[in-house]
């Protein structure tokens, strides 16, 4: 049922959707005392301040023509905010440092801060592109997960189509805009979550666009032990909804691999690079990506023995694990 190859690149696929930001509303949890955080780099110093963050990036028609569509809610000890970032096409984009056109709304605690607001984007070749939120009554799950878990809308309107929308509040978002619903949905295509921790790093994710079913994956290891009698190997587990699929020891052997493992029946590929958990600093990045669907290789070898992958999807879960000792 699993396959593993010698070596992958996960790092790779981590930075292929990078560019676009790499929606459900999956829980990010962070272990212990810790707070999670996104960033490109490790903190230069313990006063850094961490920061838990989710980013789906979505595949939407906006003036008939399909655009990248990036959310970005993140959280830190003083700060809470979510972004709307919009693709520029190709051709309109003269500087190659001129990104995609955003909005950032600061989600502020005070009483007098309006939790509800709109934003008109001028965007290039789609003209004007209007977004609408409604945040008051916005729930978050006990966990530390920047992003609601309901009683709320995010709105991106084009044409008076509403071509796409986060949140449980379609009823309330559709009558606000006056607008209608976009006719073709927007297609979840990338999402990544950042968690801080020490051992153990748990997120409740999609695995399948297609899907709206959420999985509890958790990432644990345990260190190298060298003192006193017993000497242990590092080894890594991946449980996904309480079940191992991935079970790696002699970690320091095996910091990058893949394997292919059954969720629900269905094939899931499981990338990971620990390299850094392993040999870097106090403050050290894993990333994992699980991506539907089985490999060609695997789907060609198993002639029937279980592993059906329905062609896979372009859709994959990044994770980014950043232990903090």
């Amino acid at each position: 049922m699993h396959k593993r190859s010698k070596s992958c690149e996960p790092h790779s696929k981590m930075e292929e959707h990078h560019h676009v930001g790499c929606s459900g509303n999956g829980a990010t949890s962070c272990d212990d005392s810790a707070t999670a955080g996104r960033s490109s780099a490790p903190p230069s110093s313990a006063a850094a301040v961490a920061q838990c963050s989710t980013v789906s990036v979505f595949l939407a028609k906006i003036s008939g023509a399909p655009r990248l569509v990036t959310a970005v809610w993140s959280k830190n000890l003083i700060n809470q905010s979510f972004t709307i970032s919009i693709d520029r096409p190709a051709a309109d984009v003269e500087d190659e440092d001129e990104g995609p056109v955003t909005h950032k709304v600061e989600l502020k605690p005070w009483p007098f801060w309006s939790k509800k607001g709109n934003k008109a984007l001028d965007i290039a070749g789609a003209g004007r592109v209007d977004l609408f939120w409604d945040l008051r009554g916005a729930k978050f799950a006990a966990s530390s997960s920047p992003e609601p878990a309901g009683g709320y809308y995010v709105a991106v309107v084009s044409n008076d189509e509403v071509v796409l929308l986060l949140g449980d509040g379609k009823k309330d978002a559709y009558k606000r805009t006056k607008s209608r619903p976009s006719l073709e949905d927007a297609v979840l295509v990338c999402r990544r979550e950042s968690v801080f921790g020490r051992r153990s790093f748990a997120v409740r994710a999609r695995l399948d666009a297609r899907r709206s079913k959420e999985h509890h994956i958790v990432v644990e290891c345990s260190p190298a032990v060298t003192g006193g009698a017993a000497v242990r190997e590092p080894e890594m587990w991946v449980t996904v909804d309480g079940f191992v699929v991935v079970h790696v020891k002699n970690l320091q052997w095996k910091f990058r691999g893949n394997e292919t493992v059954l969720v629900d029946q269905s094939p899931v590929q499981v990338i990971w690079d620990v390299h850094d958990w392993l040999f870097g600093g106090p403050v050290a990045q894993a990333a994992f990506v699980f991506k539907p669907g089985a490999p060609p290789e695997i789907e060609e070898d198993s002639g029937g023995n279980g592993i059906q992958s329905e062609g896979g999807t372009d859709f994959c879960f990044c994770l980014q694990a950043w232990r903090m000792e």
